[in-house]
């Protein structure tokens, strides 16, 4: 009766659990991605043994994107039928941990630690990085339930952080990103002159700790003092029954020096550092996460001209190799492009050496083609190795019929200048 009487309370759930605990294999691993294994186990204790109906895990991962007045405990139904919601599903898994035999409702567990392992694969598609904002969320999870009869449910959870890489190294994300743009301050009769920016990044993509190297080029032709500025953007973007929420704020910026009336500035790298952010989130379908690099100019009393590169955040870091003509390229291109503005476009060429030297003095002063060494007995270089210094000669040396031309062409200048002859002949008759 003894016997029976402890099956009956243990039947009637007054089993109590001391803890039920889920554990992941690597607890340092920080994050997942789509087709990696998850692997850990589920950890029960109890002080008396329990009844129950099954043990379960449970892998759930959506996006969700909600507002309006449903989100107040208060709102009523008219007021809540104004809220829209979405609601994306990319992770669904179950998996039986500890169930009853056949024809059995029950199973009964002893007093103990109990230790029921996990395991199981993410999806090979593509999963979505794990996110919350204000409008909405992308969350994964891991859960085991405990179902026992005639006692609620227990369960324990644990959030699984999930990340979908983005390589910036892919050649789209290499490209060289270049805007410009002029603006007029003031207005109808009033204006003090343009104000124009040009601003330059080298690569499109770059991931979390980076400083992003700013290429600017600002002139002030107006009558005010300005001030350069750079910021990072983010831009989060909810969409929910056909309706749109967006939320962009400032995640890092920089300023440069004020520039005076008629001068110009010019940032040839100023950095910018990248903070611990969200990388870019590209591929759901309601909601968002964008990033773009905004290089402005503060005006007083106007509008600030603003120039945006989009910029993408990633999670493998730039290699240096994934393009490396490409990068090579573009930098020598955006060095000499700023060398532009000083050089001339075709400079003037050197003479040419054919017009200095005739044919005939270029013939009479070629040396006779040298005849290869004799490399009998000892070791020679080859003959590629023996290469011609020089393939014009030197223009002739002064030679006597030069210098008769020279006294013939001074005579006549002599004849032409009457005045001239006197003292000529003076100096003759004194050097004879």
């Amino acid at each position: 009766m003894g016997g029976e009487a402890g099956c009956a309370a243990a039947v009637g759930g007054e089993g109590r659990v001391k803890s039920l605990g889920l554990v992941f294999e690597d607890e340092r691993k920080g994050c997942y991605s789509s087709g990696e294994t998850v692997a850990g186990h589920v950890l029960l204790e109890a002080t008396e043994p329990v009844a129950l109906r099954a043990l379960r895990l449970e892998a759930h991962g959506r996006a969700t994107a909600a507002w309006g007045p449903s989100t107040c405990p208060r709102a009523s139904a008219s007021a809540a039928a104004l809220a829209v919601s979405s609601e994306v599903e990319y992770l669904n898994v179950r998996l039986s941990l500890r169930e009853p035999p056949a024809g059995e409702g029950i199973i009964l567990l002893q007093p103990g630690k109990h230790e029921f392992p996990f395991r199981f694969q993410l999806p090979s598609e593509p999963l979505v990085t794990s996110f919350t904002g204000k409008y909405g969320s992308i969350q994964y999870c891991v859960r085991a339930v405990l179902e026992r009869p005639k006692v609620p449910d227990q369960s324990v959870k644990r959030d699984l952080q999930v990340v979908s890489h983005v390589d910036v190294n892919t050649p789209a994300l290499l490209t060289p990103v270049l805007k410009t743009q002029e603006k007029m301050v003031g207005c109808w009769f009033f204006t003090s002159g343009p104000v124009s920016l040009s601003a330059k990044i080298e690569r499109k993509g770059y991931c979390n700790g980076e400083a992003i190297p700013i290429y600017a080029e600002i002139e002030n032709c107006s009558s005010r003092l300005i001030v350069p500025k750079a910021a990072i953007f983010q831009t989060q973007t909810y969409l929910a029954s056909g309706k749109t929420k967006t939320i962009r704020h400032m995640v890092a910026n920089v300023r440069g020096n004020h520039i005076a009336s008629g001068s110009t500035d010019t940032w040839n790298g100023k950095t910018l550092k990248i903070p611990p952010v969200t990388p870019s989130i590209l591929d759901c379908c309601i909601i968002r996460v964008d990033y773009s690099l905004a290089v402005y100019i503060h005006i007083p009393g106007a509008k600030k001209l603003m120039l945006e590169l989009p910029l993408v955040i990633g999670t493998i870091p730039y290699n240096g190799f994934g393009s490396r003509n490409s990068s090579v390229a573009s930098q020598f291109s955006m060095d000499m492009s700023w060398l532009t503005l000083t050089l001339p476009e075709q400079p003037e060429a050197p003479p040419n050496y054919a017009d200095v030297v005739s044919e005939e003095e270029f013939s009479r002063h070629i040396p006779p083609y040298p005849q290869p060494p004799n490399c009998e007995g000892e070791v020679c270089c080859p003959m590629f190795a023996c290469i011609q210094e020089f393939r014009f000669q030197p223009p002739p040396l002064y030679s006597e019929v030069s210098k008769a031309t020279e006294n013939s062409t001074f005579i006549v200048l002599l004849l032409n200048n009457h005045f001239l002859l006197p003292i000529y002949y003076s100096v003759l008759m004194t050097h004879n």
